[in-house]
C-alpha cells in the first residue's frame, strides 16, 4: 500500500475495538541502543516515511539497517497492524505525526482531536512523542490557541509529549506569527522546523534573533532539514555553494543541543530532507537532483558526529 505523509489520512475509517482503548501502562517500549545517554542526555535520531516507496515493514528494515533509533509517520489506523509488527521486530521507536486539514476551524479541531487520540490510545507501542501540525495561517488566534490548550492537556494525561511543528499554512508558519503563542502560552513545547521559517522570512532571520531564540527554548524536536531564503530545502547539504544556510541551521541546533545538555534530557531529531517536489527536480524529467535517503543518512551521521 502506497502511504505518503502528505495523503491525509489520518485514521478516519471505522477502527476495530481490539486496537483502542487500553491503558498506557501496557505499552511496550523498545530500545535500539544506538542513543548514548550522558548526565541524561540522549539523541534520539529518526526516518522519515515521506517519501519512500514501499511497505512499511521494508521502509522499518531499511531504518534499522541505516542505523536509526526509530521513524516518525503520519498517523494511519490503516497501516497500524503491520506498522506495529514492524515496529517490534526491529526494535524501533516510533514519532508520530497527526494533524487535521479542513478549512474551517471547528471540523478541523475535531478531526485533530480524533486523529491525536488514535495515536495514542492504542494496546501496542508508546509512541516517544506526538508532531502536530496545529490549526492554520489564517484561523484567529483564539481557534488557534484551542489546539495549544488541548494538547497541553492532553500531554499531561497520557505521558506522551506533544509537540507543534513550525510549518508553513499552519498556526506556526513564522517566526512574527508565531511570537504571540509563544509569549502567551508558556507551556508551548516546539518541533522546530526552522527551513519554514526562513523560506517565508526570505532570510536566514538575521533580523529576528530574538525570536528565534525563544522558540529554541522551547524545542524538543528537531526536524533537521536546511532551508534558505528561496525554498524550504537546499539541493544537498553537502554541496559547497549551501554552506551558508548549513552553517546557519546548525549554529541554532547547537543551541538546542546545548540547552538539552545543560537539562539533562532527551532529544529527538528526524532528518527530513524530503522527495519532489521538496528535492528540486531536472526540467522536463522530475528526477530528483540528489538522493533523499542518503542525504538523511548523511545528516543523522553528521548529528552523531556533532553531539554524541
Amino acid at each position: 500500500m502506497k502511504y505518503n505523509r502528505r495523503d491525509f489520512i489520518g485514521g478516519s475509517m471505522a477502527l476495530t475495538s481490539a486496537l483502542f482503548l487500553t491503558p498506557i501502562e501496557t505499552f511496550s517500549t523498545p530500545s535500539s541502543g544506538s542513543e548514548k545517554w550522558v548526565n541524561g542526555f540522549a539523541l534520539k535520531i529518526m526516518a522519515p516515511y515521506w517519501g519512500f516507496n514501499g511497505s512499511v515493514t521494508d521502509f522499518c528494515k531499511k531504518a534499522k539497517d541505516s542505523g536509526y533509533d526509530g521513524i516518525e509517520i503520519l498517523w494511519s489506523a490503516e497501516i497500524a497492524g503491520e506498522l506495529f509488527k514492524a515496529l517490534k521486530k526491529y526494535q524501533l521507536e516510533v514519532g508520530f505525526l497527526c494533524r487535521g486539514d479542513e478549512a474551517l476551524p471547528v471540523p478541523h479541531f475535531a478531526t485533530f482531536k480524533k486523529v491525536l487520540k488514535e495515536a495514542i490510545e492504542h494496546r501496542y507501542q508508546k509512541p516517544l512523542y506526538i508532531n502536530v501540525h496545529s490549526g492554520k495561517d489564517f484561523f484567529e488566534y483564539q481557534d488557534n490557541k484551542k489546539f495549544i490548550d488541548f494538547t497541553v492537556q492532553y500531554a499531561k494525561e497520557t505521558g506522551v509529549p506533544i509537540y507543534h511543528e513550525t510549518h508553513r499554512s499552519r498556526m506556526l508558519y513564522s517566526a512574527p506569527a508565531s511570537l504571540q503563542y509563544l509569549e502567551k502560552n508558556p507551556d508551548l513545547r516546539l518541533t522546530l522546523d526552522i527551513s519554514h521559517w526562513c523560506n517565508v522570512s526570505e532570510s536566514l532571520l538575521e533580523d529576528q534573533p530574538e525570536t528565534v531564540a525563544l522558540a529554541i527554548s522551547r524545542t524538543d524536536h528537531v526536524h533537521s532539514r536546511v532551508g534558505h531564503a528561496e525554498g524550504p530545502q537546499v539541493s544537498d547539504p553537502r554541496a559547497p555553494e549551501w554552506k551558508q544556510a548549513v552553517d546557519a541551521h546548525f549554529a541554532w541546533w547547537d543551541k538546542v543541543v546545548a540547552i538539552k545538555k545543560q537539562q539533562g534530557k532527551i532529544l529527538t531529531m528526524l532528518t527530513e530532507f524530503g522527495p519532489p517536489s521538496y528535492m528540486p527536480t531536472i526540467p522536463f524529467t522530475n528526477l530528483p537532483v540528489a538522493d533523499q535517503w542518503e542525504i538523511n543518512v548523511f545528516m543523522m551521521q553528521v548529528w552523531r558526529k556533532r553531539y554524541l
